[in-house]
């Protein structure tokens, strides 16, 4: 990654915050919420952290994540913090059909009307490919206890 570190330019700083200064802005699935939430808390750490935009708080990658330490009783959150204006961060719809925009996001996460489950997926564009936006998410493991 380190000869990459140009084309991360948009990754503006990493580090805990409250849970409560986050904002989502897709609904959660209560099936996987649970199975994620059985994982973390038997696994005793959160293995990555969360990306939001560093402007707004917004969430755009860690929903379920976010969900499972408020159940767990966390108050605290690692987070990869982006600029969600950068040309090489793009969002596409999660359903094949319809229409997904960073105003939409940005929309959603701040008036607290979400939309569906998964119904956006973030990339990074890189040079020729375009990578997943959890490639940014590094793992972190941090205990549970320091996140309460």
């Amino acid at each position: 990654m380190e000869a990459e570190k140009p084309f991360l330019d948009f990754v503006k700083d990493k580090r805990i915050v409250s849970i409560d200064e986050l904002k989502g802005h897709e609904d959660i699935e209560p099936t996987y919420l649970d199975s994620l939430t059985a994982e973390i808390e038997a696994d005793g750490i959160l293995k990555k952290p969360i990306v939001a935009d560093e402007r707004t708080g917004v969430i755009l990658d860690g929903h379920h994540r976010v969900a499972a330490l408020r159940k767990l009783g966390c108050s605290k959150v690692p987070v990869c913090f982006v600029d969600y204006n950068s040309p090489k961060i793009i969002v596409q719809p999660g359903r094949a059909g319809e229409t997904m925009s960073k105003d939409i996001v940005l929309k959603a996460g701040l008036s607290g009307v979400l939309l569906p489950p998964k119904s956006s997926r973030h990339m990074i564009r890189f040079s020729k490919e375009m990578r997943h936006i959890s490639y940014i998410e590094k793992e972190v493991n941090v205990p549970l206890e320091y996140l309460k």
